[in-house]
């Protein structure tokens, strides 16, 4: 129980509460949304309906915010894929750094990598925010349905639809030491153009994202698809895109992922998606806006093998 609110102490007391439940706050609204920035404005938003609140009728403050925050994150989505339908380019997630904010991650892992991001965003706002709240936060079926305003029995088939739309349109993915080696390997090939080294890593089905907003020049308007012309594109492309590049590893989304930087500018975070047929997603992220957050990563020493070293 939050005390009234009538009063310093209480007004101190509901604060801290708050930032205490932030975090979780985020990791929900960021999940359903795929925005960083869109997730801090929810909280914000969330933030404000708490100051107004009367704690003193709040029996759980966890569940109020929770059920605040999912609703909010959904009214954003909602009105977020009107305008994803006129983005210029492929929309891929704005990645998060959680290396530097373990917090992002602290629950659980599900729904955070950039891949189980992107297929999300196929699914309604209410499927994308019942699958987050189950999977990757392990709310009761009971409560999620109070918090959609929808039955219990809805809710555990819009959770079993959104199982089932991830596990179609995604392999079992390799390990995290195991998709930096093959990261690292995927770098080396790309910075030299070598194509066969490319093909050999590529899944015969692997698609290549660019998500540059019409902002970046050097992102691909539309998907690359197929072992060949992926190899092929990203072979051409090594002479004009590399020279003059830094790389440094970072944690995107709670697996390894390469920021790239020209003249101390980061123009590019890359990561790839990888199963035991190899690798099957190549995502690069440079729309600006997306990487203003992830673009204060720490990076890691120099790693030769990485492409860590300025050409």
């Amino acid at each position: 129980m939050v005390a009234q609110s009538g009063d310093p102490g209480a007004l101190d007391e509901a604060a801290s509460v708050f930032v205490g439940l932030r975090p979780r706050l985020f990791g929900i609204a960021y999940r359903v949304l795929g925005s960083s920035a869109e997730a801090e404005d929810v909280v914000q938003e969330a933030w404000v309906r708490w100051q107004t609140t009367d704690h003193a009728a709040v029996v759980d403050p966890g569940a109020f915010l929770a059920t605040v925050t999912t609703r909010l994150a959904i009214n954003v989505a909602q009105s977020a894929r009107k305008r994803r339908e006129t983005y210029v380019g492929p929309w891929l997630p704005e990645p998060v750094d959680t290396g530097a904010d373990p917090q992002v991650g602290a629950e659980r892992g599900e729904a955070l990598e950039l891949a189980v991001l992107f297929l999300l965003e196929k699914l309604s706002p209410t499927e994308r925010a019942a699958y987050v709240l189950r999977e990757s936060f392990d709310y009761p079926y009971g409560q999620i349905a109070e918090i959609l305003q929808l039955s219990e029995a809805n809710t555990r088939q819009l959770v079993s639809r959104a199982r089932r739309h991830l596990s179609a349109g995604r392999r079992r993915p390799v390990s995290s030491s195991a998709h930096r080696r093959l990261l690292t390997t995927f770098l080396a090939a790309a910075r030299t153009g070598d194509l066969a080294a490319l093909e050999e890593l590529f899944a015969a089905d692997v698609v290549s994202y660019s998500d540059g907003g019409g902002i970046a020049r050097e992102a691909a308007r539309k998907p690359m698809v197929g072992r060949t012309r992926v190899a092929k594109f990203i072979a051409g492309w090594a002479a004009r895109f590399w020279p003059g590049t830094a790389t440094a590893w970072v944690e995107a989304n709670g697996r390894p992922g390469v920021l790239i930087s020209r003249d101390d500018t980061v123009i590019a975070l890359l990561t790839v998606s990888a199963s035991d047929q190899g690798i099957d997603q190549i995502m690069w992220v440079m729309n600006p806006a997306k990487l203003a957050g992830i673009s204060r990563a720490r990076p890691e020493p120099p790693n030769l093998e990485a492409g860590s070293e300025r050409d």
